[in-house]
């Protein structure tokens, strides 16, 4: 008695404290669900631990032996389903213990089953227990399988040109960029970082027709670069250069289900630039607040040509003329059970920009991995858990032969 009475307590005590904290901190509604579960489950352990006391000791309740069944089986399957998910985890010592646990809920079934209990109507007790842990293993599996793995929404960026404008001493010239992000989703985004970047691009145009081994040329290019120029019978397309780039939302902020942010940027440039078009770009990149908590700030860290403890990919990029300011946060799971079970992970976010473009990369790990290149199955998996999303817009194209002309 005294063994399946420390495994039922002990249950109660270990889920109904997760289940605590799922049903008041867990970011999704499936997540506080499970949380009521949990609390549901604790309280069926302890009155089973109640249960076994009265039926080994008075028999004042003549089903006390059933209902300390179905305790020990409410313990059995939670452990067992808790074992699943603790092992996707880093810590063994919850593993251990839930491994534990469901062992020893084991062992109290057959224990409690062995007394020859008294079930009154066995075939509605026994349907009971089937549905009750159909409801359970449902919502684990929609919790943990179905949910990270359901159709992703994204916001849009809208990226809109105004009309230049020329200098009171006709010198200089500005472009107007609107930008905007749209959140049609029903989730709301925390912003890890924006960036915005203008391109200068130099396109002269040949006196006659180009040859076919220039047009593959060209192409030869697009595996080796951002741009993607046209394969052109008479432009000649040259690599772009960065003219400007900059955030434009701020770090660490988000964005609600139907929200909308806008702000406009402006881009100058001396009338006689040797550039024929610009090309614009706006990029963010986003986590969905229901998959993750940023715990602010997301504050600035190092600077990729002066920091210290900066990725060695990083000070490589920085070799091949691509700076990074680096920012970093810490971010908590959207569940008790994985917040207790993994050890802390955080956001590092790198606004990277060079000669050639700019763009923002995040990566969330575990403190000191920062500088481990994740594989491909690794970044499907941290994109899948934590929401990662990136939004791209660009190129927008505007020509300034008009533009220089009026100069």
């Amino acid at each position: 008695m005294a063994a399946i009475l420390l495994v039922l307590l002990t249950t109660t005590l270990v889920v109904g404290w997760f289940g605590r904290e799922d049903f008041v901190h867990a970011l999704t509604f499936p997540g506080r669900i499970t949380g009521a579960v949990l609390i549901a489950v604790a309280f069926t352990s302890f009155v089973g631990a109640a249960a076994v006391v009265d039926h080994w000791l008075w028999r004042s309740f003549p089903y006390s032996g059933m209902v300390a069944l179905i305790g020990a089986f409410a313990a059995l399957l939670t452990n067992a389903l808790l074992v699943v998910e603790t092992a996707r985890g880093d810590s063994t010592a919850y593993l251990a213990l839930f491994g534990a646990l469901t062992a020893g809920s084991v062992w109290a079934v057959f224990a409690v089953w062995r007394t020859a209990v008294e079930i009154p109507a066995p075939k509605r007790v026994a349907a009971a227990l089937v549905v009750s842990s159909a409801i359970a293993i449902a919502n684990f599996g929609y919790q943990n399988l179905y949910q990270p793995y359901q159709r992703e929404t994204r916001p849009l960026i809208g990226l809109s040109l105004g009309n230049p404008v020329l200098s009171r001493d006709r010198r200089e010239f500005s472009v107007p960029v609107d930008i905007t992000l749209e959140n049609h989703g029903d989730v709301g985004f925390y912003v890890l970082g924006t960036e915005f970047h203008a391109m200068g691009e130099k396109v002269p145009l040949s006196q006659k027709d180009r040859l076919r081994m220039q047009w593959r040329a060209d192409a030869e290019k697009w595996s080796t670069s951002q741009e993607v120029n046209p394969l052109s019978r008479r432009e000649i397309h040259q690599p772009g250069e960065l003219v400007e780039a900059r955030p434009w939302m701020p770090y660490g902020q988000w964005i609600e289900s139907s929200d909308t942010f806008a702000t406009r940027v402006v881009v100058q440039l001396p009338i006689d630039t040797p550039y024929d078009q610009l090309a614009f770009y706006a990029t963010a990149s986003l986590a969905r607040k229901d998959r993750l908590d940023l715990e602010p700030p997301l504050e600035f860290k190092a600077y990729s040509w002066s920091g210290k403890d900066v990725p060695g990919w990083v000070r490589e990029q920085q070799k091949q003329g691509l700076d990074s300011i680096i920012y970093r946060a810490r971010v908590h799971e959207n569940n008790a059970i994985d917040e207790r079970t993994r050890d802390p992970r955080y956001v590092t976010v790198y606004w990277r920009f060079g000669t050639h473009g700019a763009n923002v990369a995040t990566i969330v790990a575990r403190n000191g991995e920062e500088g481990r290149i994740p594989t491909a199955a690794e970044e499907r998996e941290l994109v899948s858990r934590y929401g990662l999303v990136d939004v791209l817009r660009g190129p927008i194209e505007r020509t300034l032969w008009d533009i220089k002309s009026r100069g």
